[in-house]
């Protein structure tokens, strides 16, 4: 019987990382993170919350209101604390399904992230005697936890979230860390842990491509 995700209360905090947890981030080196947007168009449905957690399952959420994503407020200046976490080259980001996450906070917060990994990246390279590669089908398998996915379909953009909401927010992000070293082992049983740094080094550009429009670039 898969157990249920650990139980944490993250810190809800609005607009930008407090100084004491960007520098509560900054010791570490690395952290999962984890983003909710309005929709899955990226230029249309704007980011509501950044969810992060480090090894000592200090978690946080941080709302974006709309507000502070305003045409007269400079994207670079949106969240500076945020940005300065998730741009230091000291400190690995680990997302699931990196494409997407880097997209959205490029677009609304100026964020260029890295380095980076990304779980869903590891399972399709690891995992290669199945095709299911969600977050939900990782975590059964590699670490017995079952999430629940409830609240996945929500207005992230409520000024006060639900505890369901908080609970399926942070529950992603608490496992990322111990998802990413067994996905890492199995790559380095195979031998392609190289070619998942370097898919993971290529996530920016991807995700930059998919900003500006472009399909099938790579294609014939």
């Amino acid at each position: 019987m898969p157990q249920r995700p650990p139980d944490v209360s993250p810190e809800i905090v609005v607009g930008d990382l407090s100084e004491q947890l960007l520098a509560a981030y900054l010791k570490g080196p690395d952290h999962a993170v984890d983003t909710e947007t309005m929709g899955l168009r990226t230029l249309r449905d704007r980011l509501c919350l950044v969810q992060l957690c480090n090894r000592d399952m200090r978690a946080s959420i941080v709302q974006i209101r709309a507000e502070e994503l305003a045409p007269t407020r400079p994207v670079a200046e949106r969240a500076p604390r945020l940005k300065r976490l998730l741009e230091d080259p000291g400190v690995l980001k680990a997302f699931h399904f990196a494409r997407f996450d880097v997209a959205a906070l490029r677009h609304w917060l100026g964020i260029d992230v890295a380095p980076l990994y990304c779980t869903r990246t590891a399972s399709k390279l690891a995992r290669t005697y199945t095709d299911r590669h969600g977050l939900k089908d990782n975590l059964v398998e590699l670490l017995d936890v079952e999430v629940d996915k409830a609240a996945q379909q929500s207005d992230w953009s409520s000024a006060e979230l639900t505890s369901k909401q908080i609970r399926y927010a942070i529950s992603d992000v608490t496992l990322l860390l111990p998802l990413m070293d067994r996905l890492q082992a199995m790559l380095e049983r195979t031998g392609r842990s190289d070619l998942a740094r370097d898919c993971a080094r290529a996530i920016p550009t991807i995700a930059q491509l998919d900003l500006l429009g472009f399909e099938d670039v790579f294609e014939h």
